[in-house]
C-alpha cells in the first residue's frame, strides 16, 4: 500500500469514528506516514535556514577606525588597551561569526580576568613576553597557564575568566581572532565592583570573605 493510499484510508477512518481501530490495524503504514511528514518538515526547515548576508565585506570608508595599524593608548591603571574590529566597526561582519583585536601593553602592563560570553579567543604574540592563563569552570576552578613569545599562540576557550600579563621590561603586542561577530566582555573585577547601581556591600563582603570597609573602599575605584 502507498503512503497517499494509507493516508486516504486514515482520514475516512476518522470521518466514520474508526480512528482507534485503524490505529490498532494499522499501526505501521501509521508510523511511516508520521515520519514521513516529519521528514517532510524538516527538509523545509533546512531548505529556509539563514545564511550570510553577502560574500564578501565591503572596505569601511574610514580607515582610522576600522584598522589595527595603531598602537593603542595604555596610559591607564592597568597599563592595557583592547582596539576591537568586531560588527559595530565592520557591518559586513555580520552573520560571518568572526572579528579581531589587537592588545597593547605596557611594561608590566595586564589585560585583566575578563571573559567573552559569546565568543573564544585564539591569541598571538607579535612583540613582547606575555604571562596568560583561564580558569576552568565549578568544581574545579584549575588554572592553566603558559609564558608566550613572539609567535606564540594560546587558545582562551569560550566564557572562560582569563587574563594577559606582559612580565617584560618593554612593550607588547597580540592579535587576537575571536568565534563571533561580537563576542562581547566582561571584566570581572569592574562588574563585580563597578556595577551600576552598586551591588550591596553585605553580599560582595560574604562572597569574597573581605572585610566591610574593604569592599566599600573598592567599590568607588571601579
Amino acid at each position: 500500500m502507498s503512503a497517499m493510499q494509507s493516508f486516504s484510508i486514515f482520514s475516512k477512518a476518522i470521518a466514520n469514528n474508526r480512528l482507534s481501530q485503524y490505529i490498532i490495524m494499522k499501526g505501521t503504514h501509521f508510523t511511516v506516514i508520521a515520519f514521513t511528514l516529519l521528514a517532510f518538515a524538516y527538509s523545509l526547515a533546512s531548505a529556509f535556514d539563514l545564511s550570510a548576508l553577502q560574500d564578501f565585506c565591503v572596505a569601511i570608508k574610514d580607515i582610522k577606525n576600522g584598522g589595527l595599524n595603531k598602537p593603542g593608548n595604555t596610559s591607564n591603571l592597568v597599563g592595557s588597551n583592547v582596539t576591537t574590529v568586531n560588527v559595530d566597526q565592520i557591518p559586513g561582519l555580520n552573520t560571518l561569526g568572526i572579528s579581531l583585536a589587537r592588545v597593547d601593553y605596557a611594561p608590566y602592563g595586564l589585560n585583566p580576568p575578563h571573559t567573552h560570553p559569546r565568543g573564544t579567543e585564539i591569541l598571538v604574540v607579535i612583540k613582547g613576553t606575555l604571562y596568560v592563563g583561564f580558569v576552568t569552570s565549578n568544581p574545579d576552578n584549575r588554572l592553566f597557564t603558559k609564558i608566550l613569545n613572539p609567535g606564540d599562540v594560546f587558545v582562551f576557550p569560550i566564557g572562560l575568566i582569563h587574563f594577559q600579563f606582559n612580565i617584560g621590561k618593554t612593550e607588547a603586542v597580540a592579535f587576537a581572532g575571536l568565534s563571533s561577530q561580537n563576542a562581547g566582555v566582561i571584566t570581572i573585577a569592574n562588574a563585580v565592583f563597578g556595577s551600576n547601581p552598586p551591588i550591596n556591600p553585605d553580599v560582595l563582603t560574604k562572597a569574597f570573605q573581605l572585610d566591610k570597609n574593604v569592599v566599600q573602599y573598592l567599590q568607588p575605584r571601579f
